[in-house]
């Protein structure tokens, strides 16, 4: 069956090699992949051999922005799939997106929220990329990643927080346990029209995620790290991409809803159940995005349409 698929953070790491694994195994997908600079897709028609790759200015901290892509490509196609990949871990100081709100947060949680909102009734099937930093615990991080610190989703938007490193990968841990809180609810409202899954990929060395961090937490990801890939503890980014391919264009390899760890479901940590914290958060996003029905949309245009 031919698909069309939107996908984001598909230009390096896990996401460029997920993307050449579909578009080469799967030679009726059509894919639009977001991009901020230029060249993604014509890289991808030429890695994958598949010529239907189109790219789509896209800056995801910017709202106004994530409306004009998501308008533009629904012009030109009906999108059957979504692989929000895309993610952003600041450790310099915090940041404000282009709306003012916290910027991991509006990367990683309002740019999948709003996409959905905008494509979800179209869609049969979405993956947004989670992380089991969510847990908190040395088992999933390794000691690498500060445990969430969930507060109200209006105070998690706010970008007032302490401009730390901890506090910087603390808003990362908590935004891909948001994701999670996020997939459930949508799963919930979606019922059984649309499977939606949350993917981690488990521990990662060499994706450039670290690429806000200082020089010698740079080098360590770098040069020391990917030594682990050959080690049970972790996994190359051409692994992992090929597992977020096949949970992405495979068959369903559990309910809707489910955490996918790699290839397999399995349960999140205790703490990410919670239809509470999940209805508050879902609500808190649509007001933080703009309820259906006021998007606007601006100039922005794909940056190669199909004919």
């Amino acid at each position: 069956m031919d698909e069309t698929m939107l996908m984001t953070g598909a230009s390096r790491g896990i996401g460029w090699h997920a993307a050449v694994a579909m578009l080469a195994t799967n030679p009726g997908l059509q894919m639009f992949v977001t991009d901020r600079t230029g060249g993604l897709a014509e890289a991808l028609r030429a890695k994958s051999g598949n010529p239907q790759v189109y790219g789509v200015r896209a800056d995801l901290a910017s709202l106004d922005s994530v409306r004009a892509a998501a308008h533009h490509v629904m012009q030109r196609a009906r999108v059957t799939s979504f692989v929000g990949n895309a993610g952003l871990q600041v450790t310099s100081g915090a940041r404000r997106s282009a709306d003012g709100y916290e910027v991991t947060f509006a990367v990683n949680v309002l740019a999948n929220h709003l996409l959905l909102r905008l494509v979800g009734d179209q869609l049969r099937r979405a993956v947004i990329t989670a992380s089991d930093t969510h847990f908190g615990d040395f088992r999933h991080n390794l000691g690498l990643a500060p445990a969430p610190v969930w507060r109200p989703p209006a105070e998690l938007a706010r970008p007032d927080g302490p401009h730390t490193s901890v506090a910087g990968r603390t808003a990362y841990s908590t935004s891909k346990l948001a994701v999670i809180y996020l997939v459930h609810e949508w799963a919930r409202r979606l019922g059984g029209s649309t499977e939606v899954f949350s993917w981690n990929p488990g521990f990662v060395p060499g994706t450039g995620l670290t690429r806000d961090a200082g020089p010698s937490v740079r080098f360590a990801a770098a040069r020391v790290l990917p030594l682990l890939t050959l080690t049970p503890l972790s996994v190359s980014p051409r692994t992992a991409g090929h597992h977020l391919a096949r949970v992405a264009t495979g068959p369903a390899v559990a309910p809707s809803g489910s955490y996918v760890n790699l290839g397999r479901a399995e349960r999140s940590s205790d703490a990410s159940y919670d239809p509470q914290r999940e209805r508050e958060l879902f609500e808190a996003a649509d007001a933080q995005c703009g309820r259906p029905g006021k998007e606007h949309h601006g100039g922005h245009r794909p940056t190669e349409p199909p004919p």
